[in-house]
């Protein structure tokens, strides 16, 4: 291509975008992959973004990661497998939706083929009464569509960035293809007893009317009081004082907890009180998790107000008085342990209430009935919320669907841990919070959700003669089916007129917790159960680049399909970025209200300075970000341009034909830069893509600062005999930095790269040494000459400007001293250094320690 007048990074990324996929230069070249086999393959499983909103700069920071590390393998002559996928399914999507086009889901609605939505766009003020009911199929349409607009637009920032994907090979996590998949692996998993469902406590958001799962959980601090309660010995000696956050829950007490060493409870172990109130006989237990500095030293055991009631009540066998449904209101039934008639009153004065509403009226009849002894000052402490949700948790009593992680099998979780160890992590502290996590587990894994928006479990259950689903009986679907619907679908044997009768059967409604399919982001992509030839050449993959934040969900739950599966870890390597903070070192999130979009700062900066700022900062270290001031963004901008504007010049000088590496300037350039080539080789081969920027980049700088300069009246030079040595070295450098640059500044060393070299750069060959075996004569340079020169060069400009003179300005006489080595190395780029500074008699002298200008004689002016 023609080099421009004026070079600019403005327009680069249409153009170059545009002419990528016209040529199909990142396309997986499969008939390439099957000649080199398995090892010829780099592979990536790429984090499918949740499509449900838009991108912020934490996904810039991190993909760029991804990018960086493909275009070098890439260049390194590995066919390169890196598709992209879109997480469409789950609760963040209807959130949206909802907020989005003012509706929301009603299963008990029919399908309306003529519904238009009453919004478009501004619909998130609305109060949840006042949305638009709409029935689930109708929902599930405006999800569909919206998610796809969200792609649409996702892609074209992805595009934008540079990332070199494949986008022939994407997928959706709610696509026909994705539900088979998904459902598949769930029911190999069932038929080999790793999948289960149980009635159990179940962490619940009242808002989503879902269950959640232990590794979407988040701890926010919340406002709340002590209540300190009088429950009375039943053997007529007194009262128990316990103090409680929580005397709503009172109605469902079925225990007293204390330590077992806290001598002030030891002699009621075994012994029962009566419950305030409600007067309920419950026993006074002994158990480790008691803490003795908190509150009195006991607890008051309900079903359930915290996960550590779960654990009381699943070790000490504790009986369950669930009086929370699932709207997170008291039900209206009172538990049977509630047997007299004062008792069931006080239950009638709650039931029905709130959270907040019963505990205010809990309170009044407690501080009625004489039994609230004092409420504490109000003070902060964690509670749990769903990460996406408003609102704190609840647990209720529900059936789910779980799949066994190792929480309750030690064996398997000693394999998980295990697998961990067997692969590389960059950096490597964060395996350790893969395996806090994993032995950290307190209980299967929850796949199961009361939604709508995802892959459909592919199950039914069969009805008894009063039209109850028979206590463990579950109908899969044929594997030859999939995917399947069960709300719309009949399972084997059945009609769709035996749909909710007795002795027929009843679809599952439930659907898969997002995690569930995005666990399988290596099968969608790889073409696991679907293309054979395609999953042998790319499983188990090379790489999962992901957040640190997702390890316990994303990362986790893959390695335990691909554990459970085929007994394998997914992948070999996990690049795990860092967080992106605000100035003031805050994480940013959508919560805190400090994200920053990455359209402007593209649009404003150019996407090379963008790519630049992520690739400077090294896997799992946070870099800050200031939209008002970036300054790295800044710099990758000057960098971008000036690789631009160095390759015009460099490029000015045409190389003779026969040309060879003579001068030994030019010999000790390329030698430096030869060590630049291993030292970014290993560096990227390690993953540390920022010394490998941070080592070419410092040696670019110097190639343009100093050796253009000093070599540059010798290269215009045509009647000098190191012309072609100079125009031959400097052209070898070009190349060569700008392969290094290649996968950073992906646009301007594309551009570049067009002006004397036909295809792309990044399907170029990665630089090798050059040593002797190009034939150029370039081996045998001594780095320390240009390290020497540079030296000098910087003496003499220092030198002219405390003079008070142009840098043109000739010089009569200059003297440098140095010491012998220095000098020596000198005498080998005297004519440049004469050139560069016009110097017409130059003294070189030994003998001295740092190099210094002892003496400078200018020019008389003309």
């Amino acid at each position: 291509m023609a080099i421009p007048d004026k070079p600019a990074l403005e327009g680069l990324e249409a153009k170059w975008d545009q002419i990528w996929a016209a040529r199909g230069t990142y396309l997986f070249d499969r008939e390439a992959a099957k000649d080199s086999g398995r090892g010829g393959v780099f592979s990536v499983d790429t984090p499918p973004p949740t499509a449900s909103g838009s991108l912020h700069i934490g996904h810039v920071f991190s993909y760029t990661h991804t990018d960086v590390k493909a275009r070098f393998e890439r260049m390194r002559g590995k066919t390169v497998f890196y598709p992209m996928g879109w997480d469409d399914n789950g609760l963040p999507t209807e959130r949206r939706v909802q907020n989005f086009y003012g509706v929301r889901c009603d299963t008990s609605l029919p399908f309306d083929p003529d519904f238009t939505p009453p919004f478009r766009g501004d619909a998130k003020s609305l109060k949840p009464a006042d949305q638009v009911p709409i029935s689930r199929r109708n929902f599930i349409d405006l999800c569909e569509e919206l998610t796809l607009e969200d792609e649409k637009a996702f892609e074209d920032v992805f595009r934008q960035l540079g990332l070199s994907v494949d986008w022939t090979q994407t997928y959706r996590t709610i696509s026909d293809e994705t539900i088979r998949t998904s459902q598949l692996a769930f029911l190999r998993n069932l038929e080999r007893g790793e999948a289960y469902q149980a009635m159990a406590p179940t962490l619940w958001d009242i808002d989503f009317r879902s269950a959640i799962a232990q590794a979407e959980l988040e701890d926010r601090e919340q406002q709340a009081s002590y209540h300190r309660l009088a429950f009375h010995k039943t053997d007529g000696s007194g009262d128990i004082h316990i103090e409680t956050t929580r005397p709503e829950l009172l109605a469902a007490c079925v225990a007293l907890v204390a330590n077992p060493a806290d001598e002030r409870y030891q002699p009621y172990f075994g012994k029962t009180v009566s419950t305030p109130v409600f007067g309920v006989e419950v026993p006074v237990l002994s158990h480790p998790l008691a803490q003795q500095d908190k509150g009195s030293g006991i607890a008051m055991v309900c079903t359930f107000g915290d996960v550590t009631d779960i654990i009381w009540w699943r070790e000490l066998d504790l009986p369950n008085r669930t009086i929370l449904g699932k709207d997170g209101r008291i039900v209206a039934e009172a538990p049977e342990a509630l047997v007299t008639d004062a008792a069931r009153a006080a239950y009638a004065e709650i039931a029905g209430l709130t959270v907040f509403s019963a505990k205010k009226k809990m309170v009044e009849l407690l501080d009625a009935s004489g039994e609230l002894l004092e409420v504490s000052k109000p003070f902060n402490h964690p509670v749990k919320f769903y990460e996406k949700g408003d609102r704190a948790l609840e647990i209720v009593s529900t059936r789910q669907w779980y799949l066994r992680n190792g929480a309750r099998d030690e064996a398997f979780r000693e394999k998980l841990i295990a697998l961990g160890k067997s692969m590389a992590w960059h950096p490597d502290f964060m395996r350790v919070r893969f395996e806090n996590w994993t032995n950290g587990l307190t209980g299967d894994w929850l796949i199961s959700r009361q939604r709508f928006f995802g892959v459909p479990i592919p199950v039914w259950y069969p009805l008894d003669e009063n039209g109850e689903r028979i206590e463990g009986g579950v109908i899969t679907a044929d594997i030859a089916t999939l995917p399947v619907d069960p709300t719309i679908d009949v399972p084997p044997g059945y009609t769709e007129a035996q749909r909710g009768v007795a002795g027929g059967f009843d679809g599952e409604k439930d659907i898969f917790d997002t995690w569930a399919t995005s666990s399988l982001t290596p099968q969608l992509a790889g073409g696991w159960q679907r293309d054979d030839e395609l999953w042998n050449l790319v499983a188990p993959f090379d790489l999962r680049p992901q957040g640190q934040d997702i390890i316990r969900t994303w990362l986790f739950s893959t390695m335990v399909r691909s554990a459970l599966e085929d007994d394998r870890a997914p992948w070999s390597d996990a690049a795990i970025s860092g967080f992106i903070v605000d100035p003031d070192r805050k994480k940013m999130s959508k919560s805190k209200g400090n994200v920053v979009t990455p359209a402007d700062i593209l649009e404003q900066h150019g996407t090379d300075a963008v790519r630049y700022w992520a690739a400077s900062s090294r896997l799992g270290a946070d870099a800050a970000f200031d939209p008002q001031n970036p300054t790295q963004v800044k710099i990758g901008r000057r960098l971008a341009i000036k690789v631009l504007n160095a390759a015009k010049f460099v490029l000015s000088f045409p190389v003779p034909d026969g040309a060879r590496v003579t001068h030994d300037l030019d010999a000790a350039m390329l030698a430096t830069l030869d060590q630049v080539v291993r030292d970014a080789t290993r560096a990227f081969d390690a993953y540390d893509h920022a010394r490998a920027l941070e080592v070419t980049e410092a040696f670019f700088w110097t190639f343009c600062d100093d050796y253009l300069e000093l070599v540059k009246e010798r290269a215009y030079n045509q009647t000098d005999v190191g012309q072609a040595s100079a125009a031959l070295a400097l052209r070898l450098a070009l190349s060569t930095v700008l392969r290094l640059l290649a996968p950073v500044l992906a646009f301007a060393t594309e551009e570049a790269w067009s002006w004397f070299e036909d295809g792309s750069i990044h399907t170029a060959p990665w630089p090798e040494p050059l040593g002797d075996g190009d034939g150029s004569g370039s081996a045998g340079g001594d780095p320390a000459v240009l390290v020497a020169a540079s030296a000098a060069l910087i003496g003499i400009r220092r030198a002219k400007t405390e003079a008070k003179a142009s840098q043109k300005t000739p010089v009569s006489r200059l003297v440098l001293r140095a010491d012998d080595v220095t000098i020596a190395a000198l005498r080998l780029a005297e004519g440049d250094l004469k050139a560069v500074g016009r110097i017409a008699e130059l003294e070189l002298l030994g003998d001295g320690d740092a190099l210094t200008v002892e003496a400078v004689e200018l020019a008389p002016e003309v």
